[in-house]
């Protein structure tokens, strides 16, 4: 099984409005469906609640690894057991993680967008193939969310 899910989009804004929209925590959440307490800030860990029907009992956490200006934003979050409303537990500590980056790169009439997320290896047998399967189907559809996102802003 594969342990790194790689997403790339050719958007069509310039790669300091791509940036924003990564990194700024309020429209991060706009296009990523998660209303997030604060600011992104390396070394600390952002939360919030995920907007997405079925979803919205889920909190959001992800540890900010790093934020190159206009170059690269990760961050490591967490894999609960469940997402099931009955058996979800909010309680990340001690949950394996993956790491996302984001890579923008200018490109002629914008950006290019590289999205990847690894470290599925480090998850349970047992989890890991349905989080890969999940958070691959999630990728693509987050890829749309910024496109549209962005496009709506210009």
């Amino acid at each position: 099984m594969e342990s790194t899910i790689e997403r790339h989009i050719e958007l069509k804004a310039p790669v300091a409005r791509v940036w924003r929209a990564l990194t700024d925590y309020r429209e991060f959440g706009e296009w990523f469906r998660v209303t997030l307490e604060g600011p992104f800030a390396p070394g600390q860990t952002s939360r919030g609640r995920i907007l997405y029907p079925g979803y919205e009992h889920v909190v959001w956490e992800g540890a900010i690894q790093t934020m190159e200006p206009e170059r690269h934003f990760s961050f490591t979050w967490a894999h609960p057991k469940s997402f099931d409303k009955a058996n979800y537990s909010p309680d990340y500590s001690g949950e394996p993680t993956t790491l996302v980056e984001f890579r923008l790169e200018k490109i002629s009439g914008g950006t290019l967008l590289t999205v990847t997320e690894s470290g599925f290896e480090n998850l349970p047998a047992e989890r890991r193939e349905e989080a890969f399967k999940r958070n691959d189907g999630g990728w693509a559809e987050q890829m749309k969310n910024i496109e549209a996102y962005l496009a709506r802003q210009a």
